[in-house]
């Protein structure tokens, strides 16, 4: 029987996604100057104001309001009329130095065997749904609103788009887990008011059909345009109009939305949030490595669904567990848990390879904060840093480094595949 299953997006105006990114663009700055700081921030945003919260141990100083103002600005808040800008939002820090009791099981004189950052597990998941190996509720969801907010940076058409906005993708599967159809999309965006509410929202419904839906098409494989028929069911902005929106509208938190940043609903989550924390907190660098080994698994031939999860104690660099889960999806002759035991003979998971695997005491993260941390495009690129106090930076990065197929012959090697 055939069955349906959803997942959201949220846009990089979004008042959850203002706070990520405000996080992670501080850590980013920290790591810029010193690669070895330890950094856990949270921001809250709501109608002119910025709190920034946490713990921070590093050799370096960054000016908060500097580097929040510009986030705000970068997303596209510069207006008064949004109850929330840049240059006139208050900006308030609460940072403190990261607790003894905690770095002391962090940092260790053998810096190979330095402990996890904290308790937890995480989970890694791929499937074949994508060309990404990402679900493919979430994959749309994501690519309409990174298009939506092209058009709004264009000013092209649609030129009454504000920085805020949802999209939700419901899609029907068949018995054997394969897409078969787009069936529902939701697209919500905070817009300018530009005439009475019932022409406005048709205007609005109608751009959204016939200019955003064919641009997104456009960005897909043959494979994935085909599933877009003529019945599919569109609600845009459900609720009538949305001019109020962003901070001022909802207030924003780091770490809301981890579902958006991860599967979509899809495989499972351990409960961890990203942004804001350096590697050694494993909540985030162990979420990458497993999304790694899970997304190389399914590319080698594994299976062609898998969940990996890993679980770590504080202050202890093996984790306590590694779990698989294929879903009876798996390719080779063997139970998940001989796969799990194959996946440890491959894999260094102590946090210290992880970071070193995967570079993670780079500057790389405020690109993960909008539009999800898994399934994106690995690239290199050189950013620039400027501190009043420590000069300028100039360094090239890889970004989403967890993203590339670089154990896929190794893992054939070791199954036999």
């Amino acid at each position: 029987m055939h069955y349906l299953f959803t997942s959201e997006s949220v846009s990089e105006g979004h008042p959850d996604k203002v706070a990520d990114q405000i996080s992670d663009a501080l850590l980013d700055q920290f790591l810029a100057f010193d690669a070895n700081s330890k950094v856990a921030i949270e921001t809250l945003v709501t109608t002119g104001q910025v709190i920034v919260a946490g713990e921070v141990k590093s050799q370096t100083y960054v000016d908060v309001q500097e580097v929040a103002r510009k986030v705000i600005n970068d997303i596209g808040y510069t207006k008064a009329a949004y109850r929330f800008d840049g240059d006139s939002c208050g900006v308030l820090t609460a940072i403190h130095e990261q607790s003894d009791d905690i770095n002391r099981g962090v940092d260790k004189e053998d810096k190979d065997n330095q402990g996890a950052g904290d308790q937890g597990m995480m989970f890694g998941y791929a499937c074949k749904d994508t060309d990404n190996y990402m679900p493919l509720s979430l994959e749309l969801s994501h690519v309409i609103l990174q298009e939506l907010a092209v058009i709004r940076r264009e000013q092209e058409v649609m030129t009454y788009l504000r920085p805020d906005s949802k999209s939700q993708v419901t899609i029907e599967y068949n018995e054997d887990n394969e897409p078969v159809k787009v069936h529902t999309i939701v697209v919500s965006t905070q817009h300018d008011e530009f005439d009475a509410d019932e022409p406005m929202l048709a205007k609005i419904k109608e751009d959204v059909i016939n200019i955003l839906i064919p641009r997104v098409k456009a960005k897909l494989p043959e494979r994935v345009q085909a599933l877009f028929g003529d019945d599919i069911i569109y609600h845009v902005n459900p609720t009538g109009k949305f001019v109020i929106g962003g901070p001022h509208g909802d207030t924003g938190l780091t770490g809301r939305k981890i579902i958006v940043d991860t599967y979509g609903g899809r495989g499972a989550h351990g409960g961890g949030a990203f942004s804001g924390k350096d590697p050694s907190k494993v909540d985030r660098s162990a979420a990458y490595a497993a999304r790694h080994i899970a997304k190389n698994l399914v590319a080698a031939g594994v299976a062609d669904e898998i969940l990996v999860q890993l679980a770590y104690a504080i202050g202890v660099a093996e984790p306590v567990g590694v779990f698989v889960n294929s879903y009876g999806r798996s390719n080779v002759a063997l139970s998940d848990a001989e796969i799990a035991e194959k996946v440890k003979s491959i894999f260094d998971l102590r946090p210290s390879a992880i970071e070193k695997r995967l570079s993670l005491r780079n500057p790389i993260y405020l690109e993960s904060a909008a539009y999800g941390h898994m399934g994106r495009t690995p690239r290199t690129v050189v950013k620039t840093f400027e501190s009043q106090y420590w000069g300028k930076v100039e360094t090239e990065v890889e970004l989403f480094t967890w993203e590339k197929l670089n154990f896929v012959d190794q893992i054939k090697e070791t199954f036999g595949i």
